[in-house]
């Protein structure tokens, strides 16, 4: 069944940019939205992070080890594909079921918060609260909910974690280990990440600046994405995931992009398309000076200067376990659209050192609906990731 199509069949979303597929869409392309806020919630010095402000659903009737903001994201936006899930599930036996998550921050924070507890003023909590940062503990607490008794698991592979749970789910339905998988990623904002990436020194004191001469680091995002999977026919086909390991150094990219160009070339031929053939490519585009420059090189030398790129994190923030699912979510939601992209946001002054590629700014347009994105997800260690989107056709 390795040739079998795979569907993402429906999406949930919800992240900086706003709480359903459709108002993120919407602020995408308002030129004037700037979702980033500054904070010092989680660090000495004020920073710009992509953080979730409506309201999320509560908790309380779950168990204490069960409570997290990392849980509120994920069932936020399985909130929204509930229904959709119900009815493709009825006559599916939970053994036939399986999740697949993305994520790197689990319940950190509030682990975090219950160990300034005891240090400031002695409270001890209870040994069942310890299981909230474990790794795993996202795809065990939406399996529990959903009575999933398949495959159960969480990839943390940094960055490309929400990128890799797709390809993983993509392969359980290929293989027919499941008939359906809930899969994508989640990851809240949490002082130890936020800080974490301030000792790298990869963290703007602006807003970033992907692709642009003046760019200094990233911004942090927080959110959740999450994907119906299924080889029943849908919207969107998965149709290629190409994974790399570059082996170049624990956090730098290799400098000449050559895990990054491998990912995206065994994407492409697990379709057997051609470059010339992709309409749209939502890059990692961190706004770090390395990561841009890799990326730049890599996807001039596969597509050439005229292809429509962009970088959605000024926007979103990065987002990091759940980077790769969100950005995942927002090129199925450009296959649903008629040509409209989405936007690259920057400051504007250009790069003169990076490789020549064309930056989709505001208001950019195919001229035909698209039927083939990538999203590439790049993460520390080299771990690469490239996923192939189809719009399908059920002719």
């Amino acid at each position: 069944m390795a040739d079998v199509p795979v569907y993402l069949n429906q999406l949930g979303m919800v992240c900086s940019l706003g709480h359903s597929p459709e108002q993120i869409w919407q602020t995408l392309q308002d030129p004037n939205a700037q979702p980033l806020t500054r904070s010092s919630q989680w660090s000495p010095q004020p920073v710009y992070v992509g953080q979730v402000h409506e309201p999320l659903c509560s908790l309380e009737s779950l168990p204490e080890h069960q409570r997290s903001r990392n849980n509120q994201l994920l069932f936020s936006a399985f909130e929204q594909i509930r229904a959709q899930f119900e009815q493709a599930s009825q006559h599916i036996a939970p053994e036939r079921i399986g999740i697949v998550l993305g994520s790197s921050t689990s319940g950190i924070a509030e682990a975090g918060d219950t160990v300034a507890n005891w240090l400031d003023h002695g409270i001890h909590a209870s040994t069942s609260r310890y299981s909230i940062q474990e790794i795993s503990a996202p795809a065990l607490s939406l399996a529990q909910l959903v009575n999933a008794c398949g495959p159960r698991l969480v990839i943390s592979t940094a960055c490309s974690s929400g990128a890799k749970a797709l390809a993983s789910a993509r392969r359980m339905l290929q293989q027919d280990v499941c008939d359906l998988v809930i899969a994508g990623g989640v990851d809240s904002l949490a002082a130890m990440t936020i800080q974490g990436f301030g000792s790298l020194e990869s963290l703007s004191a602006d807003l970033c600046n992907p692709s642009g001469a003046s760019r200094n680091g990233i911004n942090i995002g927080e959110g959740a994405a999450l994907f119906l999977m299924s080889r029943e026919p849908g919207p969107v086909i998965l149709a290629g995931a190409g994974e790399s390991s570059d082996a170049h150094h624990i956090s730098a990219p290799h400098p000449e992009g050559l895990g990054a160009i491998a990912a995206m070339q065994q994407a492409l031929q697990q379709r057997q398309i051609k470059a010339a053939e992709v309409d749209y490519i939502n890059l990692h585009g961190t706004a770090t000076p390395q990561n841009d420059q890799m990326e730049a090189r890599a996807v001039h030398q596969l597509f050439g200067a005229q292809l429509p790129v962009s970088s959605t994190k000024r926007l979103t923030g990065h987002t990091l376990g759940a980077a790769g699912a969100i950005e995942a979510g927002l090129c199925w939601l450009t296959l649903q659209q008629q040509g409209e992209l989405p936007p690259h946001r920057w400051n504007g002054d250009a790069d003169a050192s990076l490789a020549p590629i064309q930056l989709a700014e505001s208001g950019s347009w195919l001229p035909q609906p698209p039927r083939f994105v990538l999203s590439n997800s790049f993460a520390f260690g080299g771990n690469n990731i490239s996923l192939l989107l189809e719009r399908a056709s059920h002719d």
